[in-house]
């Protein structure tokens, strides 16, 4: 029996999902550099890199653990 998806995945994934999303119709609309035009270029890639990637780990660090009732088959016998 496989063990359920934790809180803290979900939540990190949909996050991420939804941040790209954002900035591919932010992208789509704004054809131009207009959005982070303010920026050097060299910077621009690396932020619109670490955006999606800062925002998911926030949201799993934010989310609830999901407590297991089974035996973890990752733990490590010590």
């Amino acid at each position: 029996m496989a063990a359920p998806i934790e809180t803290k995945v979900k939540a990190s994934t949909t996050v991420t999902f939804l941040v790209g999303l954002a900035v591919a119709v932010l992208n789509d609309v704004q054809a131009d550099a207009s959005l982070l035009g303010p920026l050097p270029a060299w910077l621009q890639a690396p932020l619109l890199a670490l955006i999606p990637a800062g925002l998911a780990f926030l949201a799993g660090y934010r989310a609830r653990h999901t407590p297991r009732d089974v035996a973890d088959p990752f733990a490590r016998n010590v």
